[in-house]
């Protein structure tokens, strides 16, 4: 549909990023991740598995078993890691354009995350509990500190958030009661420590499948307080500023910019990146396997602290993989035409995020269809699936008329000041014009 561009702002005020100004292959990674994050948010959340695993997968089918495996090395974390990339690949991207107008980036990108957090907290608060947009509004803004890093700066924060935390939290955790309170003491307080979060996840699950929409609500924003203070939080709060970092790095050198330069970069990180994914997701996926058969004890074993560092080698590795991937896919033009499906849910990233927590709650908690620990693996992803599916189709439609995605439209509305959502259709020719 054609439509008629909205007046040219003055070149150096602050607006949003103009249709032709975007970068495709972007939106389509976007969509690519948040079709990943959702099937991982059905499997692992939605569906319940957090709070009681087994529940989660009613058949032990050969199949499930598969899927399970499969679902693990392939889709937990590491989309949420590409999406946590881009991110930071865009706050570049703004920063750079930005700039050239020669506005300042502080206020504006400022604003732009304080919009950000209120619909993060709202999100946390009033829906569910495992929202990531607060968190990156907040971290977001640590972005603003970098900016004037050098890469060799930026790098040494990267392997300190991405390798040292990983690592040092875990390890004080767990191996401080060791030291100060002796094996025995140490092992009943991680039991202790384990019963108690069974029991909150426990009453949790019981709470969301209740039929009561408050109740259930509450309960969600109770269990988000609760482990907002967990060892873990910080530990998810490094990698997430160090992942930003990543791409905060890629953007500053246009990696994806212009694919076909940085190409021979790109099969490196390619290689390297299955390398990294292979070696951190198969020791987790092996290490697993042993507690699975009672031949690993995670409460004795002092050496178990390594499995969030272990994860973080997977997420990371496997997610650039998949960024160099399609990237290097996306020059291919049968590729781009497939892969630019994905574009316009890429571009309504914040709207298909959100509906996602409103569609899947409505499809698991009790006072919905109650879903929740009655679908195996299999069905779980196929239903995800199902559900991207028509959130990219109404994609195509909503883009056809209007500028933005409502939410997106809101957010930068709240950002730049107020902007048209709807497209205005352009005259007739011959038609006067006024």
């Amino acid at each position: 549909m054609a439509d008629t561009p909205p007046p040219a702002p003055d070149a150096g005020a602050p607006r949003p990023v103009d249709a032709a100004e975007r970068i495709v292959l972007l939106d389509v990674l976007r969509g690519f991740a948040l079709c990943g994050v959702f099937v991982s948010n059905t499997v692992t959340q939605f569906s319940g598995q957090l709070f009681l695993p087994s529940q989660g997968n009613a058949a032990n089918a050969p199949l499930e078993s598969a899927l399970d495996t499969l679902f693990g090395v392939l889709v937990n974390g590491k989309f949420l890691t590409l999406l946590t990339f881009l991110f930071g690949l865009g706050f570049s991207i703004q920063l750079s354009r930005t700039e050239e107008r020669g506005a300042p980036i502080v206020p504006l990108y400022s604003r732009r995350l304080a919009v950000l957090l209120l619909f993060g907290l709202a999100h946390l608060l009033c829906f569910w509990h495992g929202d990531i947009l607060h968190l990156y509004a907040v971290l977001g803004f640590c972005l603003l500190a970098f900016r004037r890093h050098s890469d060799r700066a930026v790098l040494a924060w990267c392997a300190g958030l991405l390798i040292a935390v990983p690592l040092l939290i875990p390890a004080f955790t767990r191996l401080g009661p060791l030291l100060a309170l002796g094996p025995e003491a140490a092992a009943a307080l991680s039991r202790a420590t384990r019963a108690s979060d069974a029991e909150l996840r426990e009453q949790t699950f019981a709470a969301l499948t209740s039929g009561t929409f408050l109740h259930a609500q509450l309960a969600s924003a109770r269990y988000a307080v609760l482990t907002a203070w967990k060892p873990i939080a910080a530990v998810n709060a490094a990698v997430i500023l160090g992942k930003f970092l990543l791409g905060m790095l890629a953007g500053r050198h246009r990696l994806l910019h212009d694919v076909p330069r940085r190409r021979s970069w790109l099969l490196k990180l390619l290689g390297g990146g299955g390398v990294l994914g292979a070696l951190g997701t198969g020791a987790v996926t092996l290490i697993l396997d042993l507690r699975a058969r009672g031949l690993v004890d995670p409460v004795t074993a002092p050496w178990m602290f390594t499995m969030a560092w272990l994860h973080e080698v997977g997420f990371v590795g496997l997610a650039a993989t998949y960024v160099t991937g399609l990237a290097l896919l996306f020059q291919r033009p049968a590729w781009r035409r497939r892969l630019a499906v994905l574009a316009p849910v890429g571009r309504m990233a914040l709207t298909t995020y959100l509906t996602q927590t409103v569609v899947s709650l409505l499809l698991f908690n009790g006072y919905g269809l109650g879903l929740m620990g009655r679908l195996p693996t299999s069905r779980l992803i196929g239903l995800a699936l199902a559900v991207f599916a028509a959130q990219v189709a109404l994609s195509h439609l909503w883009l056809a008329r209007f500028h933005f995605g409502p939410v997106e439209w809101l957010w930068r509305s709240l950002t730049y000041g107020p902007l048209p959502l709807r497209r205005r259709p352009a005259p007739a020719p011959g038609a006067a014009v006024s």
